[in-house]
């Protein structure tokens, strides 16, 4: 085998390969013999068919396993001698089977890392704010589990409801009279004055007594989660069926077995060492970013294509996943692939300089990702997706994500070392962190939070 290497970019390379039509033979003569200890057929004992026998009858298969065997072989060593690990699939060019007594050319083209000077990365100076635990952080947490289990009891009198009152009402969202498709409900029950709903419409909520209707105009934020409702300006129409008050439980132990724990001190633990572990976890990501940033501002390169490709459909699919929760799709932001692809293509090639910046740390410092890494994620993500394992591997390798899957993996690891060796001051709490609880999940209507 011979091989002829072309630079077609900095991150790009082809290679043209020639192999002799010895080489060929011996890969065909090597599927046969793979099928001649496996095959039995009708009139000879199993390992005892001919091979031209074995030939004739599994011709197809036999040269498409050969045709595969001998890229593979061939693909293995050429890496190897040039010491690069493509970033995505490889493109392959020219024929895809094989004829006796034939050579065999063809062609493969693939991105790779680019090469450039690594900064400085040892040592680096940072800093990260000290969790502070504090007790209204654990108060609130335990108000919100006996809110959750309170029982709802009809008030006195027609209202209109007030803050601390859990309201069951009809809704639904119109622009020049036509309905806002998604934004409506039946018999929703809202909490007022916990932020589960846009503050105007809490304050249209509160002027309508049980029994009776009444609609606002309502202005969605800029920066509403739903981007086809950002800005806009809708008439809320709602009717209010009941107003009920929480009567809440009593905070013992009873109600701690209830939630998987035997005491209430216990409960207590769990929620402030679930805080500090969350918190500790965020301030860290905080640290490693500023890390990352100070480190890309000392450095430029060029970025593959395929890398900013498959952070382009990552980050469509996630925005889809979003929209699909609210029942929409992305067809419904009235936009089009090429423009969606514009609108993300920023943060995709922010999230690739940062994976070539690590990816590239990470080859310095021989890091790998193993197959039983790669595997242990895939099999979490089939436990939250509930699809079988095997088939979501295979549709990670049929994607080519198992490429973008392996190098997130292996750029973590490589954030873990630079984080490892960097001078890590802790410094005090912003009041961020100071107000922010941290450890408990509203179940928001249309916030966009």
């Amino acid at each position: 085998m011979e091989y002829k290497v072309e630079e077609l970019s900095p991150v790009r390379k082809k290679v043209i390969i020639t192999t002799e039509p010895q080489e060929v033979e011996a890969a065909i003569m090597g599927a046969v013999a793979l099928y001649k200890t496996s095959v039995q057929l009708d009139g000879f004992r199993k390992g005892k068919v001919p091979a031209s026998v074995i030939e004739q009858r599994f011709r197809q298969k036999i040269y498409e396993e050969a045709h595969q065997d001998l890229v593979n072989v061939h693909l293995n060593e050429v890496m190897q001698t040039l010491g690069v690990t493509p970033v995505s699939g490889i493109d392959l060019d020219g024929p895809n089977t094989l004829e006796r007594g034939s050579g065999y050319t063809y062609s493969i083209e693939f991105e790779v890392l680019p090469e450039f000077d690594l900064p400085p990365y040892e040592g680096l100076d940072a800093e990260q704010e000290k969790v502070v635990l504090k007790e209204e952080v654990v108060t609130d947490v335990i108000e919100r589990i006996l809110r959750d289990r309170a029982q709802l009891l009809p008030v006195d009198g027609l209202g209109p409801a007030v803050d601390g009152q859990v309201v069951s009402l009809d809704f639904a969202a119109y622009e020049n009279g036509k309905a806002v498709e998604g934004v409506n409900s039946e018999n929703f029950n809202l909490a007022l004055g916990e932020r589960q709903a846009l503050e105007d419409f809490e304050a249209l909520v509160k002027t309508i007594q049980y029994g009776q209707e009444g609609e606002s105009e309502i202005r969605f934020p800029d920066d509403f989660l739903a981007r086809d409702l950002a800005g806009k300006t809708v008439t809320m129409k709602v009717k209010v069926h009941a107003i009920k008050e929480r009567k809440l439980p009593e905070l013992n132990d009873e109600l701690a077995k209830s939630l998987g724990v035997e005491t209430v001190d216990k409960l207590k633990q769990n929620i402030s060492d679930s805080y500090v572990k969350s918190r500790t976890d965020l301030n860290k990501s905080a640290t490693q970013k500023n890390i990352l940033d100070k480190l890309l501002k000392m450095t430029k390169f060029p970025l593959p294509q395929s890398m900013v490709d498959i952070q382009i459909n990552t980050l469509l699919a996630a925005q889809k996943a979003r929209l699909e929760r609210y029942g929409k799709s992305l067809e419904s932001l009235g936009k089009s692939p090429d423009t969606l692809c514009v609108e993300v293509l920023p943060q995709a090639e922010e999230i690739t300089r940062y994976h070539v910046l690590m990816l590239s740390i990470a080859k310095k410092e021989g890091l790998d990702v193993t197959d039983q890494e790669i595997n242990a994620h895939i099999y979490q993500a089939s436990l939250q997706s509930g699809d079988d394992f095997k088939t979501l591997r295979e549709q990670y390798e049929r994607s080519g994500m198992i490429f973008a899957l392996r190098d997130r993996l292996l750029a973590d690891k490589a954030m873990e070392l630079v984080y490892a060796k960097a001078r890590v001051k802790e410094v005090e709490p912003s009041a961020g962190q100071a107000a922010a609880s941290g450890c408990a999940i509203s179940k928001n209507m249309f916030t966009g939070l």
